[in-house]
């Protein structure tokens, strides 16, 4: 059998799988993401899954990647700067669907042109004017163009694309090709979007591309979509805005296949953010509205999921009330301190050992701040953010050398904030090394920092816990009762119900109710979950106990995500309707495509046909064989004065298949 690697680039590791067909997982390997290369990554943990195996790289027949990097990108808002082209839209468009915000003020040419509801021209295209502003714009990395009803009819869009390119030789990004709905504005978003991450994709799978070269790896590359699909290297980087949630849906792929449930909630607890997913007959839920991310609601097709901040890695803040503490987790992530002296053992070593023989004990002790990334273009910091950036040129520092008042750790957290500085501090991770379910770090270390947290005073000024293991169970526990709500959020979500509130509530009650009350309050989950994530075979029996399901954490669930980046399949759906401008007459639309026919039946075959023969060709072109088709038609209708009339017709035809050299011959 062929063997395939799958790779996964996640917030904290980078983690990599060899498979075959027939013996399922061959081995794994972890190695920390690399943010600034993250080809570095990628590199270490295929070169250590190769070692591993003993699988000559030769023998590899598939790379498949999934990726956090355009996520990341529009969360933290990055990408190339970008143009956009508005054919036929009002002076209002940009207001609409947070087209302004993803503008971010970049230029925006609005020229005459655009089509109605049915593809007839409203107004001829204003090449001319578009020519003229292209002279006089400042260079841009790409253009994102958007139509007046291009989905009905593209031809303006097409025409612009070919005039920019043929003027700036810059990559243009037209909406028809992101998305066959209507919502001109919101197209036009995701279309800027998907310009804007092109040069970030690009060089990511070229380096991607140059490491496995460098390893003597020749196999065709894949990138996993939003929705959990594969598709070319060359597709990515065209329409790198499909990989929004690229890891997440991963994830549900590889849940689907480690666990063999159809049906279960899906927990993926990494060291930054943990996501929460469906599983619906062994098949990821999809958003039907599209994927939000960064706060931008795109028209790109992606997998239902709610994200929070919370994982192995979550910062531990306490909050004193009287002589009662509690702990929250997250959202932020920190380094955890076990991890922080592998790099610098000497520095944290005599710090803790230091601030442990002090009377002191705040929320500065065990912590611990260093610099991460350099200054990016068009970046400011005020004076005080500049100083302790200063003071950490030189190597990391302890918080409580760094810092010296109030305002200064509002400036560090900035600077933290713009991607310029990292905190190491006390995690889960640190307190499952003193529990002893977690050894891959320092653990003496993590023993010292939780005996230094544990030393923090309430209000009445005594210590919140007597000893490291104490913290450390305590610790668990804030994380175990965090996660149990945030499955219960997603549930009622999911439900569409808004009782979440209540739901919290009576978990704690039940939470805190024993064997001698009178009254016992359950609350539970109706589906197995599915724990994912190197973290989740430490919490998620503790988590999932308390609310009255099962735990599945699958064999290999800690690289989960590289599983399902190398199990799933090909898959490209395209978009047909038929409308009916005029009595008699019914239109059929697909891509470029669009006929009039004398029945709704005969334009109905031709949109199919014409479907067909575009999912096959999408399918070859995003890297299948073996191309399986499926169909799916729904007829709208409305009553108007008493009478059933006819809308649409909505066709969608879906083709899928194993990727090409999957297997070999």
């Amino acid at each position: 059998m062929a063997v395939l690697l799958g790779i996964d680039t996640g917030g904290t590791y980078t983690d990599a799988v060899l498979f075959d067909d027939g013996d399922g997982v061959l081995s794994t390997a972890k190695a920390l993401t690399t943010r600034g290369d993250l080809t570095i990554g990628i590199g270490e943990s295929v070169n250590a899954v190769l070692a591993k195996s003993q699988v000559s790289a030769a023998d590899v027949a598939l790379i498949s990647l999934s990726t956090t990097l355009a996520t990341n990108a529009l969360v933290e808002g990055q990408g190339g700067r970008v143009a956009l082209v508005l054919i036929g839209f009002d002076d209002h468009a940009v207001t609409r669907a947070g087209l302004a915000e993803a503008l971010r003020g970049e230029p925006c040419i609005r020229v005459d042109g655009g089509h109605d509801g049915h593809g007839e021209e409203r107004h001829a295209l204003d090449a001319a004017a578009l020519a003229l502003a292209l002279s006089e714009l400042p260079p841009v990395d790409g253009f994102a163009v958007a139509g007046m009803f291009a989905v009905r009819n593209p031809a303006h869009e097409v025409a612009a694309r070919d005039l920019i390119r043929v003027r700036t030789g810059c990559p243009v990004t037209c909406s028809h090709e992101l998305s066959a709905k209507l919502d001109g504005p919101r197209r036009a978003m995701t279309a800027v979007l998907n310009a804007r991450l092109i040069p970030m994709i690009q060089r990511l799978l070229l380096s991607a591309q140059r490491s496995f070269d460098a390893l003597n790896i020749a196999a065709p590359l894949m990138v996993v979509r939003g929705d959990g699909a594969l598709v070319s290297a060359e597709l990515a980087r065209q329409k790198p805005v499909e990989t929004l949630l690229s890891g997440p849906a991963a994830s549900l792929v590889g849940a689907a296949y480690l666990s063999d449930e159809r049906d279960a909630i899906v927990s993926d607890i990494g060291g930054t953010t943990t996501d929460y997913a469906f599983l619906e007959d062994a098949r990821p839920r999809l958003d039907a509205c599209g994927a939000t991310v960064g706060g931008f609601r795109t028209m790109v097709e992606a997998v239902a999921m709610r994200t929070i901040g919370l994982g192995g890695d979550s910062e531990i803040v306490l909050h004193s009330e009287g002589t009662r503490w509690h702990l929250n987790v997250g959202p932020r992530r920190v380094i955890p301190v076990s991890l922080f002296a592998t790099e610098y053992s000497e520095l944290v070593t005599a710090t803790l050992e230091r601030q442990l023989a002090g009377p002191r004990r705040d929320a500065l002790m065990g912590c611990f701040a260093v610099l991460v990334g350099g200054f990016r273009d068009g970046l400011t910091i005020n004076a005080r953010e500049a100083a302790i950036y200063a003071r950490l040129r030189d190597g990391p520092l302890a918080l409580d050398t760094l810092i010296s008042a109030q305002l200064e750790v509002v400036a560090l957290n900035q600077l933290v904030a713009r991607g310029l500085v990292a905190r190491s501090g006390v995690t889960p991770t640190d307190a499952a090394h003193v529990a002893g379910l977690h050894a891959a770090f320092n653990g003496d270390v993590a023993e010292q920092a939780l005996m230094l947290f544990a030393g923090q005073r309430n209000n009445s000024g005594l210590p919140i816990a007597e000893s490291a293991a104490h913290m450390s169970a305590a610790i668990i526990e804030a994380l175990v009762r965090a996660s149990a709500h945030a499955l219960l959020d997603a549930a009622c979500a999911a439900d569409g119900h808004g009782y979440a509130e209540l739901a919290r509530y009576l978990f704690d009650a039940g939470a805190r109710s024993d064997g001698e009350s009178l009254v016992r309050i359950a609350t539970e989950v109706s589906r197995p979950v599915i724990g994912l994530g190197a973290p989740a075979a430490v919490y998620y029996p503790q988590v999932v106990q308390q609310l009255g399901t099962r735990a599945v954490v699958p064999k290999h669930a800690e690289v989960a995500n590289a599983v399902g980046a190398v199990v799933g399949r090909v898959g490209v759906g395209i978009d047909a309707t038929v409308t009916q401008p005029s009595e008699g007459v019914y239109r059929a639309f697909v891509n470029e495509h669009r006929a009039d026919h004398p029945s709704l039946e005969a334009a109905v075959d031709d949109a199919l046909r014409v479907a067909r023969a575009a999912a096959r060709r999408a399918a070859a072109a995003a890297g299948a064989e073996f191309v399986e088709l499926s169909e799916q038609r729904v007829d709208r209708k409305a009553v108007v004065e008493g009478k059933e009339t006819f809308v649409e017709s909505a066709i969608r035809v879906q083709a899928s298949g194993r990727p090409r050299f999957a297997v070999s011959c």
